[in-house]
């Protein structure tokens, strides 16, 4: 979207709203109903015009409702929560022209000519792009073959918007102060914003699945099928081999026996163990339509490495002693990696350090020594009454942090929870104590020795 375009949709959006808490002022003026949003901005009726603007911001709102939502956390108010939800319902196509315009525009005006087939209607759309099914011409084809394959394209003009659409987001988000204090959203829009460059990179996105691809990484681990990349991919157009699998978090879950459920759920809590400590390199997008599972080759296949981050040795390092303190129950550990990691300032109260401790107990809770194997996930699961207690303990840390988190665990957190969450919609039981002592076996602190 361009920078006039978001303009008018701010200017345009705010007058709107600004009928709206009117009228809604004027109705509650003459009502005697005791059931009413304590909002005056935030009736079903502005909540409908928030949701038509907020879906051509695309991206900028998308990633948003992820980050702010910490998977089914309920941090946020439930108006708002409603709001990202609807947003992440509509997503919105771009129409005919303006996709052949960026195909021409990346591709060059005989684009058609790399393929055999082209699908004009899209099967997918992203927070940014939009993705298309094709059929790569045997001229083009790095298997001297036609090749099914996956095109997705950008959103045009998308990269330009993101400050824009971040400042107008945040003028919403803090309209008549609905979000506690403790979320530090200057914070997380920066994060966000710097997240959102590197996502609308395509070429940075190829250059991350050819290295998941390599055998450094997943390339010779039978569990997992990461996509090859067509070398004409640009910065706005990406095509990448078509695999076959379905997502898991649709439909196949109902047809799936528990074994199938289990090995699903153990393939992604163990993928995102790898990730973090043996590759220090992670997707950290938990969408569930970024994994699919081929039933026949029972492979997880890993679609989108927009959101991949890379984590330093010395972060990682500090990040798996506070997680084993949390694991092994030492409080006074625990607090010394917070503090060192920077979850902390060493001013915090007593109320404060116990939620933030218990939380990170809670958390490891899986990994255990004592936690019963395998671990289990779903509704009546003892995952299920420890997500309700970390749910309990996260007002008492918005209402006393006194810093935001470090900038890297933003989206470890998301991928991590995320990973939990998508076992327990699976109801999948998984032996977590095995996937983490085989991590810290073969975990080396400081240096590494040289392979």
């Amino acid at each position: 979207m361009c920078l006039i375009f978001s303009f008018y949709v701010r200017s345009g959006l705010a007058a709107s709203l600004g009928y709206g808490a009117a009228s809604e002022l004027l109705r509650r003026s003459t009502s005697s109903d005791d059931h009413q949003s304590p909002s005056l901005v935030l009736t079903e009726g502005n909540v409908k015009r928030l949701v038509a603007k907020l879906t051509q911001l695309r991206g900028a709102a998308l990633k948003l409702g992820q980050f702010m939502s910490i998977q089914d956390s309920h941090v946020l108010p439930p108006e708002i929560e409603d709001i990202f939800r609807r947003v992440q319902d509509s997503a919105h196509y771009m129409p005919d022209w303006q996709m052949e315009e960026v195909l021409r525009g990346s591709l060059g005006p005989s684009w058609q000519d790399n393929f055999e087939s082209f699908d004009r209607l899209p099967f997918a759309a992203a927070s940014i792009g939009q993705v298309h099914s094709a059929v790569l011409a045997a001229s083009s084809s790095p298997t001297g073959r036609p090749e099914k394959v996956a095109v997705k394209i950008q959103f045009p003009n998308i990269v330009n918007s993101i400050e824009s659409d971040l400042g107008y987001l945040k003028v919403l988000l803090t309209a008549g102060r609905l979000l506690p204090k403790g979320l530090f959203l200057d914070r997380t829009i920066q994060v966000m914003k710097a997240e959102l460059a590197d996502e609308c990179d395509y070429s940075r996105e190829a250059g991350f699945l050819r290295k998941f691809a390599s055998p450094e990484y997943l390339g010779n681990d039978p569990q997992y099928k990461v996509p090859w990349v067509w070398d004409g991919s640009t910065q706005q157009v990406l095509v990448m081999e078509h695999v076959n699998g379905v997502s898991v978090g649709g439909s196949i879950i109902d047809s799936l026996n528990q074994q199938g459920r289990n090995d699903i759920a153990t393939r992604i809590i163990d993928l995102c163990l790898k990730e973090l400590f043996v590759l220090r390199t992670m997707q950290t997008d938990p969408n569930w339509t970024n994994f699919l599972w081929n039933t026949r080759t029972r492979q997880v296949e890993l679609v989108d490495f927009g959101a991949t981050r890379e984590y330093t040795k010395e972060f990682m390092d500090n990040w798996l002693h506070l997680l084993q303190a949390a694991a092994s129950g030492d409080r006074e550990a625990c607090i010394e990696w917070s503090l060192k990691l920077g979850y902390l300032t060493g001013e915090e109260n007593d109320v404060m350090l116990d939620a933030h401790v218990r939380s990170m107990a809670l958390l490891a809770t899986p990994f255990k020594a004592d936690t019963p194997q395998p671990f289990s996930f779903g509704p009546g699961s003892q995952w299920a009454v420890i997500t309700a207690d970390i749910r309990a303990q996260i007002p008492v840390m918005l209402k006393y942090r006194l810093t935001p988190p470090p900038r890297e665990t933003y989206s470890l957190n998301r991928k991590l929870s995320g990973a939990f969450l998508l076992a327990s919609r699976l109801q999948a039981s998984v032996d977590c104590k095995v996937l983490w002592d085989n991590i810290i076996d073969n975990y080396h602190f400081g240096v590494e020795p040289k392979k």
